[in-house]
């Protein structure tokens, strides 16, 4: 075939990268561009959106693999998708590596898994997480097929503000969860951010879902170090101090600040308490039961917080457990209007431990 006698004729170091890109090997050195990520985040220690997260993330990631190819549907500045130093595909012009594919979410989705399957290239492109709706057909697919195709969701919950209900996701994330093999991130700090695109590029032969924040949300994670604990799914952010573990609070997202805060207050009222951020729940179900029992605990007490429908959560919380979330459709006002609106907050999740607490000590 003409193209491979090109390839034949090309320079060496040309030759090899082809290779690379073709055979789906990422650069060697990859995950310094993570590493450096996250020291900016733990040395900012500033407040900042996961979507805004993802792309500083994307800053670093876009020099280190070239094989990148960001896009959105007419949302860039939204979805903080295109990354520094990329440049725009245009007509005529095809040296680029960000797509605006204009508002036509499921032709971005269908797009994107085609240059998935034709391999050199790895795909991601954005939009609200509302309008995954219009994806689902070709997020299936990928899911179906295993093929690394990236799905950027922004604006993750009612915490999209002023919009209204239209455009609030609230089934979004439990549907997604339902499609088999596509890992559904929702990370709750910048340093989770970082840790599921590590582990999103690390997964070549599996389609991939990022649920990212609108609002603002604190550094919850400070420690040095580059060990990627959103890789397991689940982890214990907190543990439980003063005694044995009485109680476990499950989290995502932008609501785990909240869970945090409500076991500080738990504490103070010496209930020893742990919070479990749960990124992605595939990949926890992934691990062994040891792993799995460890982080859950062995107390029966669980209280589970997002801003979401429960569906799903009933499998970590069980029958005595309670959820704090969302049980119909969103509103329209200003974020904290609307949280405060639907009880998703630190003092409900409280409220919720002790109700939980006092079932389990009927049995």
């Amino acid at each position: 075939m003409a193209w491979a006698d090109r390839v034949k004729k090309a320079p060496t170091e040309l030759r090899s990268e082809f290779e690379r890109r073709n055979e789906g090997k990422l650069p060697a050195d990859w995950k310094k561009a993570i590493a450096a990520a996250r020291a900016e985040f733990t040395a900012s220690g500033k407040e900042m959106a996961t979507r805004s997260a993802s792309g500083a993330v994307l800053d670093h990631l876009a020099a280190a693999v070239p094989e990148l190819l960001g896009g959105s549907a007419d949302l860039t500045p939204s979805n903080n998708t295109k990354a520094k130093g990329m440049i725009e595909i245009k007509p005529g012009e095809y040296n680029g590596t960000y797509m605006h594919y204009g508002v036509r979410e499921h032709g971005m989705a269908a797009a994107m898994n085609g240059i998935a399957l034709h391999g050199g290239l790895i795909p991601y492109g954005g939009t609200f997480l509302c309008f995954s709706d219009y994806c689902r057909p070709s997020i299936r697919l990928a899911s179906l097929m295993q093929i690394r195709t990236i799905f950027i969701m922004t604006h993750d919950s009612i915490g999209l503000g002023e919009d209204g209900p239209t455009h609030q996701p609230v089934e979004q994330l439990a549907a997604l969860r339902a499609v088999p093999h596509l890992a559904v991130y929702r990370p709750g700090d910048p340093v989770e951010t970082a840790e599921c695109w590590e582990s999103i590029l690390d997964t070549p032969r599996q389609a991939a879902l990022l649920a990212l924040s609108r609002q603002p949300m604190p550094l919850l994670r400070r420690e040095a170090g580059n060990e990627n604990k959103s890789a397991k799914g689940g982890y214990v952010l907190q543990e439980a101090e003063g005694g044995e573990r009485k109680l476990t609070i499950l989290s995502t997202g932008s609501e785990l600040h909240l869970a945090v805060q409500a076991r500080d207050i738990l504490q103070k009222q010496g209930i020893p308490t742990a919070v479990v951020s749960m990124p992605c729940s595939l990949l926890f179900e992934q691990q062994d039961t040891g792993y799995k029992k460890a982080i859950l605990g062995t107390t029966r007490a669980r209280v589970a917080v997002e801003a979401a429908v429960e569906l799903g959560w009933e499998r970590y919380i069980g029958l005595e457990g309670r959820f704090v979330g969302m049980h119909s459709f969103g509103a329209s006002g200003k974020i904290a209007d609307v949280y405060k609106k639907f009880d998703i907050n630190a003092e409900a999740v409280v409220r919720a431990a002790h109700e939980t607490l006092a079932e389990v000590a009927t049995l």
